[in-house]
């Protein structure tokens, strides 16, 4: 197996086929081979494993979870990686590399037809310009049991953040609302070449079999949610009096107070369960 992880080797292989590195499609391929390996490990893969992998790059990860899993379906964008990745990872017979964007796949299709019978999980080292429109399609998707991506550590961070916490986001919301994300591990820019300006980190995002609060109208709910950030520093009933523009401030308040939630508090210092509380509430009375 190429040592793939390897400068020298990467180096003489890229120049070998006139590759150059893109910076607007957030190139950066791993130099340590601890990095892959305990992304594979730490992801749970095993034979009894489908997974995909979005943006395999040089291919440290896809040997990685080739060595592991029952089957892997690599989507790549960049068609001047098809040779190289050819001699890298090549020789496993239990990976497909298909070159497509990952954001116009059919994810659901594509693992029902490539990944029947095995367990579906997704792998990534996402380019950091589109981290959060992929994760929010894998998630969306939910065709997969578990998502384990490496992304800025900031990302990172929000994903995982409490109520009430800086980092705490819409994106947090969504991410909690369709899994459980755990931080597993640190990764320096010195394991990259060429170096990003910051940290990484590892995400395992344990996907939920049900919403972890009852939910009326899906839709509204997220809705609701993206009014309570989308002027964060103001009070609850102040963004949602701009959010939704049918109800008038004093319905707004009323409202808040049959779902017993003070309407001067923050949006971000609510979890899923208020969330969910406020948009059945909408839904009720908007008949």
């Amino acid at each position: 197996m190429l040592d793939v992880c390897n400068p020298q080797v990467m180096k003489s292989l890229l120049a070998e086929y006139g590759f150059h590195f893109s910076k607007s499609k957030g190139q950066n391929f791993l130099t340590q081979r601890w990095v892959p390996q305990r992304i594979a490990e730490e992801s749970g893969v095993d034979k009894t494993c489908g997974v995909v992998e979005i943006g395999p790059g040089f291919g440290p990860l896809t040997q990685e979870l080739c060595l592991r899993a029952g089957r892997v379906v690599a989507l790549e964008v960049d068609t001047t990686l098809k040779p190289v990745l050819e001699r890298t990872v090549g020789e496993f017979d239990n990976l497909e590399i298909l070159f497509c964007d990952a954001l116009k796949a059919d994810l659901p299709a594509l693992t029902a037809e490539k990944l029947g019978g095995l367990k579906p999980m997704a792998c990534a080292n996402l380019p950091y310009y589109i981290t959060s429109p992929v994760l929010t399609k894998l998630l969306e998707s939910r065709c997969f049991s578990s998502i384990t991506v490496m992304v800025q550590k900031e990302v990172a961070q929000r994903i995982c953040a409490a109520p009430g916490t800086a980092d705490y986001s819409a994106f947090t919301v969504l991410c909690n609302y369709h899994a459980q994300p755990q931080l597993l591990f640190d990764v320096p820019a010195s394991c990259f070449m060429p170096q990003p300006k910051v940290t990484s980190a590892v995400v395992c995002l344990k996907t939920r079999t049900a919403p972890p609060a009852e939910i009326a109208d899906e839709t509204l709910f997220f809705r609701t949610v993206r009014a309570a950030f989308a002027m964060r520093r103001k009070t609850l009933l102040n963004a949602l009096s701009a959010g939704f523009g049918e109800f008038s401030k004093a319905q707004l308040a009323a409202l808040l107070e049959s779902c017993e939630i003070a309407p001067t508090v923050r949006g971000e210092t609510l979890g899923i369960a208020e969330f969910a509380r406020i948009a059945n509430e909408i839904s009720a009375r908007r008949g």
